[in-house]
């Protein structure tokens, strides 16, 4: 049960990794000013949909329900129509969940002198920036498709990854940029945040890992 419930919570921290493309759809937008309000709404859209599909799937495999759902149904034309589809859905989602991953590769790229040399050659470092793209998703296509165990694997990254991005780096910054202008209860709140997040990230890692070793 305590493993269940740890598996749990980092998959549903790890549901919400858009969270670090909340500065760039930010920025994005035309009016600013509604960015809260958008974010809200789909903050709370996606976590109905979210619990409905779980609570959906559950009930029709019980015990039986495998860690990638579609694994679940049956050979049929309909099971069939479903994998195609999220296959699509993915398709046109991965690339804007990975444009956060590509800016701060474009930048590294442009402080190296030798990439610096290659925008006086005629599509030099429009090829660079590709090939560095499409090496990203290379590595990325290995390493998901060397994975034994998707849900603990999935729960592992929930439980770090996305729990530092989501919790303690948020709380960190603020603190070091806003901490001299902000007041002693909000000070306290980024620091139960902080908190909260390490103990989570930290406790979360042990029971993911404990999980994959009892599985193997």
């Amino acid at each position: 049960m305590g493993l269940g419930v740890s598996l749990c919570r980092g998959m549903a921290v790890f549901c919400f990794e858009g969270f670090s493309m909340t500065l760039s759809l930010e920025a994005s937008m035309a009016d600013k000013k509604k960015y809260r309000w958008v974010l809200l709404m789909a903050f709370i859209a996606i976590t109905l949909i979210y619990v409905s599909f779980g609570i959906f799937g559950y009930l029709a495999y019980g015990d039986e329900t495998k860690d990638i759902i579609t694994l679940n149904l049956p050979n049929n034309l309909s099971a069939i129509a479903t994998k195609v589809g999220l296959c699509i859905a993915l398709a046109f989602t991965f690339p804007i969940m990975m444009h956060p991953i590509y800016e701060i590769v474009e930048m590294k790229l442009a402080s190296i002198g030798w990439f610096q040399k290659l925008r006086c050659i005629a599509r030099g470092e429009r090829l660079v920036v590709q090939g560095a793209r499409m090496l990203v998703l290379l590595i990325l296509s290995t390493t998901a498709s060397s994975i034994p165990g998707f849900g603990s694997f999935i729960s592992l990254v929930g439980s770090t990854l996305c729990a530092l991005l989501s919790f303690v780096l948020p709380a960190t910054f603020h603190l070091l940029l806003m901490g001299s202008n902000l007041k002693i209860w909000q000070r306290a709140v980024d620091y139960i945040i902080l908190l909260i997040g390490l103990v989570f990230a930290g406790y979360g890692t042990y029971d993911a890992l404990r999980d994959h070793i009892a599985s193997s």
